[in-house]
């Protein structure tokens, strides 16, 4: 499965023999846990884990939930409130399910975060790359969609905010929001088809992350410094690499343990402080709420949605040079979904030949304001499309298809990388230094 020379599994046993000549499921589960994984790697690397119980948790979470929930508009409300209130442990599975969702996401931004810094996106990895992006778009289009289902003001007002922008597309715009709705406008047809999708979404992300593993275990991991583990021989791998069983799979579990505990808290003492009181009121398409707020992993890119409007001049620009075509509002979702694009192109927008941003010192200024644009972004999202935030959104707007666009390239040009250590092995001993090495120091 991997490239990188290791041990392969042998079975022993006759019934170990005789199942693995008909279905070698557990050569398969052997070369999984026990993959050479490079022996540098740090506690940014804990997320794949915490990603894989997110995944689980909302699947089997989402399951029970969907037994108990009404897809329809007149009782979609008051089913989740019967979730809530009547059904056994309904309050719990509801809570793990809403703030799973969050957690899901805090750890794929950290896991993005960590791969956009220590150059986890370029060669070999630029497939391995792309899948994670496409799993972070069907993340978003599963949250998305679930967050209509409980029906209140938020869920009504913000599926008609985000599916207007596809009414923005010129020429098939119209159809295809009506496509979308099921109908003219957010009804009940719109509440079954997000349902529906909802429900089945998250098996493709599954598939989607078994096929994502399988990328990074044939190319092998990353690692923080960048180097690649040595695959001459056997001999030379073992170097550089440990078995990921039990080295990182206690590493992770503890890592798992302690998030856990946090994550408990929150669901026991604070299990809706991540959400919008207006969702707690029943839609009412007459009334509409004063400022209309996504869930917070949204909130960057609704601020890029936000900061492009008929008084930027680049709108105004390409309004004028395409005769109208591309207006203020469809610029604003070509600028929405061109900002995660960006992200997904950055294995070919980043031309330095150093792997991690570790010994690349102009990359760490740009990484880390690149990082703080998020936040500010994440915190003009939330606040009224008004000034001062519509400005700072759109500078914060420009500076994030900046970094991508004109900053990655430039830097592989401009930058003098620090020298990069030879092998994982010299790396290893430069912040773990072997014990004979500290005896003849003490010496």
């Amino acid at each position: 499965m991997s490239g990188i020379p290791h041990d392969h599994y042998e079975p022993k046993s006759n019934i170990e023999k005789w199942l693995d000549a008909r279905l070698p499921i557990v050569g398969l589960i052997y070369g999984t846990i026990m993959i050479p994984t490079p022996k540098n790697l740090n506690w940014m690397w804990i997320w794949g884990i915490v990603l894989a119980f997110c995944l689980v948790l909302q699947l089997i979470t989402g399951i029970v939930l969907a037994m108990h929930y009404t897809p329809h508009v007149d009782m979609a409300f008051d089913s989740v409130e019967h979730i809530m209130r009547d059904v056994n442990a309904g309050w719990a599975m509801r809570y793990m399910h809403m703030n799973g969702a969050s957690l899901f996401f805090a750890a794929v931004y950290l896991h993005i975060f960590r791969g956009l810094y220590y150059g986890s996106y370029k060669a070999p990895r630029e497939i391995t790359w792309i899948i994670g992006m496409l799993i972070y778009l069907a993340m978003m289009a599963t949250a998305f969609m679930g967050y209509v289902l409980p029906w209140g003001q938020m869920s009504f007002w913000g599926a008609t905010v985000i599916t207007g922008l596809f009414g923005a597309i010129p020429g098939i715009g119209e159809a295809l929001q009506t496509w979308l709705l099921g109908g003219p406008a957010v009804d009940n047809a719109t509440l079954n088809r997000f349902f529906s999708l909802h429900y089945l979404i998250p098996f493709v992300i599954a598939a989607l992350v078994a096929v994502h593993i399988w990328a990074f275990h044939t190319t092998g991991n990353g690692n923080p410094s960048g180097v690649e583990v040595r695959r001459g021989s056997k001999e030379e791998a073992k170097k550089d690499t440990v078995p990921f069983w039990p080295y990182y799979v206690i590493k992770d579990l503890l890592a798992l343990v302690v998030i856990l505990i946090i994550f408990t808290a929150i669901i026991g003492f604070m299990p809706n402080f991540l959400g919008h009181p207006d969702n707690y009121i029943q839609a009412n398409p007459l009334v509409t709420p004063a400022h209309i707020v996504p869930e917070w992993f949204f909130l960057p890119f609704y601020a890029i949605l936000r900061a492009f409007t008929a008084d930027v001049m680049i709108v105004q620009i390409t309004s004028f040079i395409t005769g109208g075509i591309i207006d203020a509002k469809f610029f604003g979702v070509l600028a929405m979904f061109g900002s995660i694009a960006v992200m997904a192109l950055v294995p070919w927008l980043d031309t330095s030949s150093v792997r991690s941003g570790k010994y690349r010192p102009m990359f760490k200024y740009w990484y880390w304001l690149f990082i703080i644009d998020f936040f500010v972004l994440m915190w003009c999202g939330a606040m009224p499309a008004e000034p001062p935030y519509s400005l700072i959104s759109l500078y914060a707007s420009y500076y994030w298809f900046g970094y991508f666009l004109i900053i990655l390239p430039l830097l592989g040009v401009l930058e003098k990388p620090l020298p990069v250590p030879e092998t994982i092995e010299a790396d290893f001993d430069a912040h773990y230094p072997p014990k004979d090495a500290d005896a003849s120091a003490a010496k």
